[in-house]
């Protein structure tokens, strides 16, 4: 079961956390991920460029926010077609028991690759584990009070009043509830669901079995992966445009809410401001341009 709350509210809203109700993209993929990624897999000789693709790959692009085994191998992977790369010949890993754990697996978290290096023995899925450890290790020494976005506070405090209110993130659950308690905001959701609960449709798909409505289900986030979920349930998506948080948690605060709660949302108001939000990030990167 992805998620152990009890249904009180004839609304459910799921809310992302990092990039979405937090300001914790950009610290954790540069400051944590990205130099990990670079140590574990071997990419000195190419930094720069393995710098630059991770951080489109999982920031400033249509992937933004996919689950970092998924997104860090595509990185890999578009690693692989960059020209300056092939120029360094730099051999880049292979990671083909990551791929077909991937395949096999879908809830891909560091607590459920562990045990699966141990029991397959697989070399690269011991590695690709000893770097989401390390990711792990150095999230929890690097990332502290960075503070929801101006609005979270408030549009989580009036959902609250009519909806059962759950966060829905791929990350680690342990991180999750640190960076909620740590300001005083775990006490305005239902349940906190990380990637140990599975992939976001999964969290939802539980959720709606709870009995929701999908025209009273709602799911606020700043990535596509986010709408993809909600979608597949059939409920509603309000975005967090990537670099206009603020006015995004501004409008959620002063329009979506009460749209939403009056039936109104779904139709016009909802495919406006998913136009709005897909203008903000690319499918290709600029050096493929």
């Amino acid at each position: 079961m992805a998620v152990t709350f009890s249904k009180s509210k004839e609304y459910l809203v799921g809310v992302d956390s990092d990039g979405c109700a937090f300001d914790s993209m950009e610290i954790k993929h540069q400051e944590c991920f990205i130099p990990n990624f670079i140590k574990y897999f071997g990419l000195q000789p190419i930094s720069r460029f393995a710098r630059e693709t991770a951080a489109f790959t999982n920031l400033y692009s249509k992937t933004r926010g996919a689950n970092r085994f998924v997104s860090y191998l595509l990185a890999i992977d578009m690693l692989k077609d960059r020209p300056e790369v092939k120029a360094r010949n730099v051999e880049l890993p292979k990671l083909q028991g990551l791929r077909d754990w991937i395949s096999r697996e879908t809830k891909l978290g560091t607590k459920t690759i562990k045990p699966e290096a141990e029991k397959t023995g697989d070399a690269d899925l011991k590695l690709c584990y000893e770097w989401s450890a390390a990711v792990d290790a150095t999230v929890a020494d690097m990332v502290k009070g960075v503070p929801p976005f101006p609005g979270v506070k408030s549009a989580l405090e009036k959902l609250k009043e009519q909806a059962d209110v759950i966060v829905c993130s791929a990350t680690p659950t342990a991180a999750l509830e640190a960076e909620w308690d740590e300001h005083g905001i775990a006490g305005l959701v239902e349940e906190i669901c990380g990637q140990e609960a599975g992939s976001k449709t999964e969290i939802l798909t539980a959720a709606q079995k709870l009995g929701y409505e999908p025209d009273k289900m709602l799911m606020v986030g700043d990535a596509p992966g986010d709408m993809k979920a909600a979608l597949a349930v059939g409920a509603c998506f309000y975005p967090i445009n990537p670099g206009k948080e603020e006015d995004s948690w501004e409008r959620f605060n002063n329009e979506a809410i009460d749209k939403f709660f009056k039936g109104e949302y779904r139709g016009a108001y909802m495919d406006k401001v998913i136009a709005e939000f897909e203008t903000f990030l690319p499918e290709n990167p600029s050096w493929k341009k």
